[in-house]
């Protein structure tokens, strides 16, 4: 950076001197210092022009010629438009391999703008959504007319998904996720899930199937064992044993079936949850009271009622819930352990709590309990069929609850049902509902 400045001093100095020398040499000196000053003024005034005109039209790759602090100006800025250039190239370059690897994507890919406007969209999606090259510009919600989609994309609920149908495929299934990214920018991604869905519903028929053909000979069989137990003098006293551990397994069937049936109704898209006002303090007294009837030797069992709210949803539904959290509490803790049941108002929402003091639960279970048929094997406890957490987790999602597990090994378990405020029914009635067995 010397040499220019040093250049452009020098220039100066000799103007100064030619000024002076032939101001004396005039006796003008005012005049011609004004001139000199005037034609270094436009010299700086025509490199200036010269660098706009190159700036607005000029080859990128041709220096334009300057000398003194002008030849370095010209240098840097040459040099920054080069690299620029080698720079835009590279993104060119990247956004090309970006839409070919995205283009060869089987899942339908378009990029939102802010206004949800379509900036671009892959070969998958012309495909799977009908788009087409003159759509581009257009909103996407007026060429996806589907009530769920026009909800999801108004509520901007980017951690859920929605499906619907193919607008361009027929029978074609799609389920529909938007991920945003970059300022006010969003990327929609629709896939094919036709397959999928087919079957899960194929799976579930096959469980509804099987497990309604079930219960004909279980139902049988329970008569017939029944009989022979009401039979007990008729009966070889070699046998009492194996009638009565077939009349256990036959009940454990049945209660495997029946758990079966309630997951497949519960999963069922065509079935409609009903809305009647549920007095959920009443229904929890109900359900602990059951629950105490099921053993002689049962841990201390604790209700308490410290809110008035009922709920708006099935009854039988939300029964069956609250009885499968407060019985596995009691089947897999000691006698000697404490269990609370604790129905409470959190805010404008509402929230049950069932707590145990047993043997907790490992916390590599935990994320996988509400799995059908997942099973933790408890010591001194009899093992159940795996299917209580998965009818909880289907009742409370259908009631837009969300399911909560903490658990403490050595020290116990809390299971928590939080209701949204949209379904929690406040009531004016004395608090004092509390069952201490």
């Amino acid at each position: 950076m010397l040499s220019p400045w040093r250049s452009e001093l020098s220039f100066i100095f000799l103007a100064l001197l030619f000024g002076a020398f032939f101001g004396k040499l005039f006796n003008q000196p005012a005049l011609v210092l004004w001139l000199c000053l005037a034609a270094y003024l436009a010299r700086h005034l025509f490199y200036a022009h010269r660098l706009i005109i190159w700036l607005r039209g000029g080859r990128a790759n041709e220096l334009p010629r300057g000398d003194g602090m002008w030849e370095e100006i010209y240098y840097l800025i040459f040099r920054l438009r080069r690299r620029n250039k080698r720079r835009k190239k590279q993104l060119i370059r990247m956004l090309e391999r970006f839409r070919t690897a995205t283009a060869a994507l089987p899942d339908a890919t378009v990029v939102l703008g802010p206004r949800d406007q379509i900036d671009w969209f892959n070969e998958a999606a012309g495909r799977l959504l009908g788009l087409r090259r003159c759509d581009i510009g257009q909103k996407i919600g007026n060429l996806l007319r589907y009530p769920k989609f026009t909800h999801y994309l108004r509520h901007a609920d980017y951690q859920t998904t929605v499906g619907i149908p193919s607008p361009a495929a027929e029978n074609v299934q799609l389920e529909i996720r938007i991920v945003p990214y970059g300022e006010d920018l969003r990327l929609l991604v629709a896939q094919d899930v036709t397959q999928l869905r087919f079957m899960e519903r194929v799976r579930t028929d096959f469980v509804a199937n099987v497990s309604h053909e079930l219960r004909t000979p279980l139902t049988v069989l329970k008569g017939y064992l029944e009989t022979l137990s009401d039979a007990a003098d008729a009966v070889p006293e070699a046998y009492e044993k194996v009638f009565q551990r077939m009349a256990e397994q036959t009940a454990r069937m049945q209660s495997l079936v029946d758990g079966l049936l309630s997951l497949t109704r519960l999963e069922s898209a065509t079935r409609q949850l009903t809305q009647n006002r549920v007095n959920v303090p009443a229904l929890l007294t109900l359900v602990c009271e059951e629950a105490q009837l099921l053993s002689d030797k049962h841990p201390t069992l604790d209700l308490q009622i410290e809110s008035d709210a009922d709920l708006l949803g099935s009854e039988q539904e939300l029964r069956s819930a609250f009885s499968n959290l407060v019985v596995n509490a009691m089947k897999y803790s000691p006698p000697s352990a404490w269990v609370t049941v604790r129905w409470s108002d959190e805010g404008q929402r509402a929230r049950l709590d069932v707590e145990d003091t047993g043997p907790g639960i490992a916390p590599e279970h935990l994320p996988r309990l509400t799995e059908r048929f997942y099973r933790v094997d408890v010591e001194g406890s009899k093992s159940g069929s795996g299917l209580g957490l998965a009818i909880v987790k289907h009742v409370l999602v259908r009631h837009g609850a969300e399911l909560k597990i903490a658990s403490v090994p050595g020290k116990g378990s809390c299971f928590s049902c939080c209701f949204p405020a949209k379904r929690v029914v406040r009531t004016e009635r004395p608090i004092a509902h509390e069952i201490h067995a």
